[in-house]
This record gives structure tokens, C-alpha cells and sequence, in this order.
């Protein structure tokens, strides 16, 4: 079964069981709610969730380990020989599962049928031909090693989502009938549904907890294995970054790192004025209709996706500049793509981040610290300065570093704005490239991750998470130290 019809099933159980469970806490009583120790709703969803919530936790722990478990098995399966010289197990797996894949599509298409997928052999038929003609593309002729590993693959899914929706549907169905039972005038329902949702809360704040520690650990494992194949001295220190994945690479992160800086500190000296002026402006000095216009048509820039912004700096900032500083005007500029052009760009992007952020955080500023320097006799600009400000300034501490975060961490403004080129000049009129777009570039096509050229898109991941979360270090230092003052 379709694990969308399974979850669909699921919650009409718990629907259902709201419905009957709310029903029979009525009944019990008589229709009299006096007579019940809680509401008729908690009745109702205290038999939704034990329904809904542990079935779909089953289902989620059994869609994460099933495929682990099956890659095990198959791969246990594959000979030696099936692993030619300059491939690994995990690459050929990967072929198998496409295999799979192809199996599965050319059954639903009535290409084959169940037993032709089952029984087809690779001695006497060209496996590889029969899935192109349904779209899927392999890279290889497939070898009978393949193509049995890939038929056991199937056939252990199959037999594990068969025996998942038993599970889940049973375990509903026991959710169901347990709490139903239960559901008497006398029951506390309300203690066991505010009990059972902050459980629900508890599992969803773990989950965000494990989720960066996933991601932290996939970086760490990763970049070990490339500092195992290429020396870290020479990544930290090296000026130059030539990757050549025939061997012989140069993978030095400064040039990205300069370029990553160079192009963040221009869009934040673009960002940060305009939109710390505009966000004063519009708390402190614009009329109540004036912000109603301006405040939503700043915050539009922050919805334009990144590709289009790129596209501008692409087709439009950057022929503008070439014509000023170009050949044509003062002779610096050489080339459309360069660092003024994506740091211009990637300013205009971050201008709604910080002026939104410190908009909000300068009306939240206490009225009466305002109304108490005014009456000092401060002019309004006075109070803005001395007042407003100092008091506001852990939150737009907060909005800076949420802006230099964003420009660290953008790619297609850089790929389509500054170029490729990866230089240490201090020339802000010459191409250069970031960490980011490195990485992309890195993991694009077939990459073969047993290969340092691969893995150092992990190492220069790792680097750029160190650097952001020294810089949010940094700003709670900040925030911490005049929050106290200003309290």
C-alpha cells in the first residue's frame, strides 16, 4: 500500500475516533457534561491520538530503518567480483537500487509484468535497453551480479512495506479499540491529552535537536576522510584552489574564504545603512499611512527567490557597472561578473532582513524611554540617537548577523554575479567565487566520494559552519552585554 493512502487511512481511524470517543463519553454520562471530569472534546481526541500519534511513529522509525536494513541484506548479497577496480560497494549498490527503481516503473507502466520483473535474467535480455524504453537511463550494461541483488531488493521492500502497513494499521486499530474502552465519564481525558501533546512537543523539539546533530556529524565523518587524503595544512594555508579530479589538485580554501568575505562586507555595507536608516525612518518619523505602504513593499525584496536576483545582477547590474568603470568609463572593470557586482546585488537582497528585523525591534523600544527624553528637552533625532538605539542594539546585532549569515551562505547571486574565479586581489572590480559556489561546483555530476576533489565539499561545508557559529557566538556576547545595560 502507498504510504500516502496508509497515512490518509490513519487519520480517518483517528477522525473516527473522535467522533465515537466523544459519542461515548455522552453516552455514558446521559448527555449530562456535569456528570463527565472533562470536557466532551478531550474525550474525542484523546482517542484521535493514541490512533494517530504512535501508528505514525512506527511508520516514520520504519521508513528510516527499512532501507538501511535492505541495503544490508542486497549488499551482503553482491559478490566480489561484482566490484570492478576503481568503483566501491556502496557506488555499485547505488546501480543496483536504480535497477530496482527501473523494475518497479516498468511494472507500473505495463512494460513487464510482476513475474517478468521477478524471473527476467540478465544472460538473455538486455536489462539495460528494456529500462531505457521506460525512461530509465543507466550508465552500464547491467551484469547478472546486478541484476539478482537488484530482484532481491525488491522483492525485501516489498515484503517489509507489506509487513509496515500491517504494523501500522494494527497498531491504530489497537490505539483505537484501547482508548475507546477507556473512555468513561470518570476518565481524566484532559490529563491524558495535555500529557500525550506535551510528549508530541517534546518528540518535535528532539527531532530538531537530532536533525543538527545529524547534519554536524555528516560533516564531521566526511571531512575526516578527506583530511585522511589530503593534508589539512595545505587546505587551511594553500593560496590556491585548481581541483583536478585526474589528480594532482590544489585545494587551498583561502581564495574562497577572501572571496566569501569580500563580497559579504560589500553587501553588508550596502544592506546595513539603507536598511537600518529606513527601519528608524519607519518607527520613528513616517506617518501610520506611509508605513502601511512602504513596510510591505520593502519586505517583498526578502520573497524575490535568489535566482532572479542573480539573473539581475547577470543581465542588469552588471553591464551598468561594466559601461561605468569598464572600458568605456574609468577602464577598472573587465568583465560584467566581478565582487562590486554580487556584493551590490546581494546588499539589495539583505536590505528587508535587516530592515525589518530592526523595525520591530526599535517599536519595541518602552514609549516612555522616548517620552521621558522629550521631556528632558531632546529634539526627536537626539532621542533616537541616544535613547532608541542603545536600547534596541542587541536586536540589531541580532539582525546584522541574521544578514551576514544570509550573504555566507548565498550561491546563485555569486555564481551568476561574481564568476568563477578564484583570486585573493583586493580588486573589488575583478571575478572571484565563494565557498558555497565551490561546494555546488564540487558535487555537480557524477561525483565519486572516495576522491578528495569530492569530499572537500564537506571540509568547506564544516569550515563555513565553524565561521557562522562563531559569528552568532559573538553576537550573544553582544547582546548579552548590553541587554544588561539597558534593562
Amino acid at each position: 500500500m502507498p504510504v500516502l493512502w496508509l497515512v490518509l487511512i490513519v487519520f480517518a481511524l483517528g477522525a473516527l475516533g473522535f467522533v465515537l470517543g466523544r459519542r461515548r463519553a455522552l453516552g455514558g454520562a446521559g448527555g449530562d457534561i456535569r456528570l463527565l471530569h472533562s470536557l466532551p472534546s478531550y474525550y474525542g481526541t484523546n482517542v484521535a491520538l493514541l490512533t494517530v500519534v504512535p501508528a505514525l511513529f512506527l511508520l516514520g522509525i520504519w521508513l528510516l530503518v527499512q532501507p538501511i536494513v535492505v541495503d544490508a541484506k542486497v549488499s551482503a548479497l553482491l559478490p566480489d567480483s561484482a566490484i570492478s577496480e576503481g568503483t566501491t560497494r556502496d557506488l555499485v549498490m547505488s546501480d543496483v537500487r536504480r535497477i530496482a527503481e527501473g523494475l518497479d516503473k516498468a511494472v507500473a507502466e505495463g512494460a513487464m509484468t510482476h513475474a517478468q520483473a521477478r524471473d527476467i535474467r540478465a544472460e538473455f535480455t538486455d536489462v539495460r535497453n528494456r529500462l531505457g524504453a521506460v525512461g530509465v537511463a543507466l550508465g552500464s550494461r547491467v551484469g547478472a551480479p546486478e541484476l539478482f541483488a537488484a530482484q532481491r531488493y525488491r522483492r525485501i521492500a516489498g515484503e517489509g512495506s507489506l509487513a509496515m502497513t500491517g504494523a501500522v494499521l494494527a497498531l491504530a486499530l489497537g490505539g483505537f479499540a484501547l482508548s475507546l474502552i477507556r473512555t468513561t465519564p470518570s476518565f481524566r481525558a484532559r490529563n491524558s491529552v495535555e500529557t500525550g501533546i506535551r510528549y508530541v512537543l517534546i518528540f518535535a523539539a528532539t527531532i530538531a535537536v537530532l536533525t543538527t546533530v545529524g547534519i554536524v556529524l555528516s560533516l564531521v565523518f566526511n571531512t575526516i576522510d578527506f583530511f585522511r587524503l589530503y593534508p589539512a595544512w595545505d587546505f587551511f594555508f594553500g593560496t590556491t584552489w585548481s581541483p583536478s579530479f585526474g589528480g594532482g589538485s590544489d585545494l587551498g580554501i583561502l581564495p574562497l574564504l577572501w572571496g566569501t568575505f569580500y563580497i559579504s562586507i560589500i553587501a553588508l555595507a550596502v544592506s546595513v545603512p539603507i536598511g537600518l536608516f529606513a527601519a528608524i525612518y519607519l518607527s520613528e518619523y513616517a506617518t501610520p499611512h506611509v508605513r502601511a505602504f512602504a513596510k510591505p513593499m520593502i519586505e517583498v525584496l526578502a520573497g524575490i527567490p535568489t535566482i532572479v536576483y542573480g539573473l539581475f545582477a547577470l543581465l542588469t547590474v552588471g553591464p551598468l557597472l561594466l559601461k561605468v568603470f569598464g572600458q568605456d568609463g574609468v577602464g577598472l572593470m573587465q568583465a560584467g561578473t566581478a565582487v562590486v557586482t554580487a556584493g551590490l546585488v546581494m546588499g539589495i537582497m539583505l536590505i528587508p532582513f535587516v530592515s525589518s528585523l530592526s523595525d520591530d525591534i526599535i517599536n519595541a523600544v518602552p514609549q516612555s524611554m522616548r517620552d521621558g527624553s522629550l521631556g528632558l528637552g531632546a529634539t526627536r533625532s537626539e532621542t533616537v540617537r541616544q535613547v532608541v538605539l542603545p536600547a534596541a542594539l542587541p536586536g540589531i546585532v541580532g539582525a546584522i548577523l541574521l544578514a551576514a549569515s544570509r550573504a555566507i551562505g548565498e550561491t546563485m547571486i555569486v555564481v551568476l554575479g561574481a564568476g568563477a574565479a578564484a583570486n585573493l586581489s583586493l580588486n573589488p572590480f575583478e571575478a572571484m567565487t565563494t565557498v558555497t559556489a565551490k561546494i555546488v561546483s564540487q558535487l555537480t555530476g557524477d561525483a565519486d566520494f572516495a576522491s578528495p576533489e569530492a569530499l572537500v565539499a564537506f571540509a568547506l561545508g564544516m569550515t563555513l559552519f565553524v565561521i557562522t557559529l562563531g559569528l552568532n557566538v559573538f553576537a550573544l556576547y553582544i547582546v548579552r552585554k548590553y541587554r544588561e545595560q539597558y534593562e
